[in-house]
């Protein structure tokens, strides 16, 4: 089984939620008041079977019209008409908005061969139109594809991919395992996206249920340290594989490349 960190940059936010590409070697941050920074990582695992894709990132282009996406997966040695697997955390635009790109002035999945794994609580919510943060549009095509699969609770996707209904950062966000041949990778999207978030206990504005996104950090870095997980931590702006051990009450997580 093999890991890559597809890196899709980093990223300002503020109220409008937009996200502008941010260079901290040349864009100060004072310019942008009231902005969020944050650094993107999509994950590709290959495993015996498959090609699995954990969240899509923002589904940026290049200067040449081709997905940022699509690039980082040839540069990792595949094709992306090889994914197998597209699982979602959640559906919030940083995360999903790589599901489909445009081609020829239309939509169309990024993904055409692959099944995506959706919460059916999550997708319900995005269709809601009551948040700015989901791009229903995206939505439409997935939904005319016949490649959504929409799961609920906890459950077993194959022998290597499990997923686990957490509600924290949205009332429906899931976290997946991948596990095969005594390695395992566990990948929380927005309740555990930094591996700082282990080293202290906060409740976050941004979560739909802050005080149970604390508590999920601290039961997923338990057990990543008891059971040899290896993390993978979407919005590092470090090394986004770690390995977590747990010294006296306190969490350390050791970057590792992949």
């Amino acid at each position: 089984m093999q890991a890559f960190s597809l890196y899709e940059g980093s990223y300002s936010v503020d109220s409008s939620k937009k996200f502008i590409p941010f260079d901290p070697l040349k864009d100060d941050p004072k310019d942008r008041k009231g902005s969020l920074f944050i650094h993107i990582h999509p994950f590709l695992i290959q495993t015996a079977k498959d090609l699995i894709l954990l969240d899509t990132g923002l589904g940026y282009k290049d200067d040449l019209g081709n997905l940022a996406l699509h690039n980082n997966i040839k540069k990792a040695g595949f094709d992306p008409r090889d994914v197998s697997f597209v699982l979602m955390s959640h559906l919030h635009q940083d995360h999903a908005g790589g599901m489909v790109f445009e081609h020829q002035g239309k939509l169309q999945l990024a993904f055409p061969e692959a099944e995506y794994i959706v919460s059916r609580g999550e997708w319900e919510t995005g269709y809601s139109g009551k948040s700015g943060s989901y791009k229903t549009a995206i939505f439409d095509v997935l939904q005319r594809s016949g490649n959504l699969e929409l799961v609920e609770g906890n459950g077993r996707i194959n022998d290597t991919i499990t997923y686990e209904h957490s509600g924290g950062h949205t009332e429906f966000h899931q976290v997946f395992h991948i596990s095969e041949n005594n390695s395992h990778y566990f990948f929380g999207g927005d309740e555990l996206p930094e591996p700082e978030q282990l080293l202290r206990k906060f409740v976050a504005k941004y979560d739909f249920d802050g005080k149970k996104a604390m508590q999920l950090r601290e039961e997923y870095g338990n057990k990543a340290a008891e059971e040899g997980w290896i993390c993978m931590f979407y919005h590092s702006t470090g090394a986004p594989f770690g390995k977590v051990s747990k010294v006296a009450d306190s969490f350390r997580v050791e970057p590792l490349d992949s």
